[in-house]
């Protein structure tokens, strides 16, 4: 409890911690729209095959004679007839439709513009044999989240949570303006993957830099509060991109304010704890003394010196022997277990949010406002959630989100496919369970992990979880063999994983761990109260028997 002790002797929440705060989570605001925008940016408009060149002058009903019909009397997508045909129109896809020889469309494609004036898949032709590589846009996106969340988590451990947090910023910015200036597919995919391994900084040193600076009645608080940004967030996401359909300009839109967060990043303290634990504690004074300073209490900097620090600090100083490797979540039993159980969560969590999420149009409607509707479900349902943090424990707010959302997608698996609205409902509320486990899933992992390795903790936990966001496309892949099979695979997933949430310590109101002993003591200690439970319970059932052997 010493530092935390300190914090609330320099002013506890005070100007330096509110100013911080809102500061570094403001750029959350687009975290969201980078993570979702390929539902704008990729979106596939309906398209027919071009017919040829002289289609208009040859006098056979053109371009319409070209074009094959579905059973519903749409123009097909990928197919058009080798010659024009010649009969009546066929609304149905009659007979003579379908003895009609066809072929790909190698004139191109012509794509309704009414909806999205241009998007990657219009200005590339992602269409038909080539549909996969919009995926792979994606896929590549998220590849480079996971890059990020080992690299950059292991390097802010190493380096420190501000410096990372400044270079993400930069590379975020650089990629995406350059994403939105790119020349062909290929360019594209590399600045997107860049801009994933960027977004993955940002996200986790905004976390625990926020973390570190707060006291600990705080945590929650700041954790929901970055939560809700990132819900928002969605909003702003449908509103640009109902106002700039170009997908190179809506790309700029939410890559450009990030050299705005590069600048004023410069001005951040850095965390005094990451200071103490990696040994710098004449850092660690001059933290701690402008903090003061910004929150008006500079007697009590005053009373600081290195002598005080030493004694208050001693834990922390113990740390800079430790080593923030990754390999330690394995060699470790203590760490083992947490890094195991918090994987299987963080798999999970983003294994059904991405499988929800990033398929829009697959619903059926206006994908701006199932954008809309999605971000308002994120209200409550993090309300919510926060209360059953803050009141309950972060355990059980964790294995109620997860348990929650896995019901609801399996809902959605046996509903037959003709009730959109219900499968709609079913699937807003599953995806607001899950954005809840997300916002208690960051907070938990960071107060679970000593200090040492909590960026590396956090990163390793984000990396598991860009492991399922990049299997939820596949597994969506299973629709074409049984179109209830995501559901099923989506829905049991979280069901499993609550479970597993419920062999997790509990967090609430205990002070963050330092040390690797710290967490062993603890559990030790969870142990050993348990067995005296357990010892008192006995006493009395001893009595008891031993009564009745008297009184026989």
């Amino acid at each position: 409890m010493a530092f935390n002790d300190l914090l609330e002797q320099l002013g506890g929440v005070g100007r330096f911690q509110k100013a911080q705060v809102t500061l570094v989570i403001l750029p959350l605001l687009l975290m969201a729209a980078h993570n979702t925008l390929q539902n704008f940016t990729a979106a596939i408009p309906a398209h027919h095959c071009r017919p040829p060149a002289g289609a208009n002058r040859s006098g056979h009903r053109e371009p319409e004679a070209w074009l094959p019909r579905d059973p519903q009397g749409r123009p097909e997508s990928c197919l058009r007839f080798t010659s024009p045909h010649r009969g009546l129109p066929w609304p149905n896809g009659s007979e003579a439709n379908g003895t009609e020889t066809t072929e790909p469309c190698p004139d191109g494609w012509i794509y309704d513009n009414s909806t999205f004036s241009s998007t990657i898949v219009t200005e590339w032709d992602l269409v038909c044999s080539h549909r996969a590589l919009r995926q792979l846009a994606q896929s590549l996106y998220m590849v480079g989240v996971l890059l990020g969340a080992v690299v950059l988590g292991y390097l802010a451990d190493r380096l420190g949570r501000r410096k990372v947090l400044i270079l993400s910023h930069l590379l975020l910015a650089a990629s995406g303006t350059c994403a939105a200036f790119a020349p062909s597919f290929p360019a594209y995919c590399a600045f997107r993957l860049l801009s994933g391994v960027a977004l993955s900084g940002v996200s986790l040193s905004s976390m625990i830099l926020n973390m570190e600076w707060m006291p600990i009645h705080m945590r929650a608080q700041v954790s929901t509060l970055g939560g809700y940004t990132y819900s928002l967030g969605q909003f702003v996401l449908a509103g640009l991109a109902y106002a700039v359909p170009p997908w190179r300009h809506l790309q700029l839109l939410v890559s450009v304010p990030y050299f705005v967060s590069f600048v004023y990043a410069w001005f951040f303290i850095e965390s005094a704890r990451w200071y103490t634990s990696s040994g710098r504690l004449d850092l660690t004074l001059k933290a701690l003394q402008r903090v003061a300073r910004i929150n008006r209490k500079p007697d009590e900097g005053a009373k600081l010196n290195m002598e005080v620090l030493r004694s208050s600090l001693q834990k922390e100083l113990s740390l800079g022997q430790d080593k923030a490797s990754a390999l330690e979540l394995l060699r470790q039993p203590a760490l083992r277990r947490l890094f195991l159980c918090l994987s299987v969560l963080w798999f999970a969590t983003s294994f059904a949010y991405y499988g929800l999420v990033m398929d829009l149009q697959a619903f059926g409607v206006s994908i701006h406002l199932l954008q809309v509707i999605f971000g308002a479900v994120d209200l409550p349902a993090k309300l919510v959630c926060f209360l059953a943090m803050h009141r309950l424990g972060r355990r059980p707010a964790q294995v109620a989100s997860l348990l929650l959302a896995g019901v609801c997608i399996l809902a959605n698996g046996v509903i037959p496919q003709d009730q959109t609205a219900v499968r709609t409902s079913l699937a807003v509320l599953g995806k607001g369970c899950l954005a809840s486990s997300f916002n208690c899933i960051f907070l938990y992992t960071g107060e679970l992990y000593p200090t040492m390795m909590r960026q590396t903790g956090l990163g390793m936990g984000s990396t598991v979880a860009r492991f399922g966001s990049i299997a939820s496309p596949l597994v969506s892949m299973t629709a074409e063999l049984l179109p209830s099979a995501p559901s099923f695979i989506f829905g049991a997933v979280p069901v499993a994983a609550s479970a597993v949430a419920a062999l997790l310590p509990e967090t609430l109101g205990h002070p963050l761990p330092d040390t690797v002993h710290e967490l062993e003591s603890r559990r030790r200690g969870k142990a050993r109260r348990q067995q005296q439970e357990q010892q008192k319970q006995m006493v009395p059932l001893q009595a008891s028997v031993q009564k009745e052997g008297w009184e026989h």
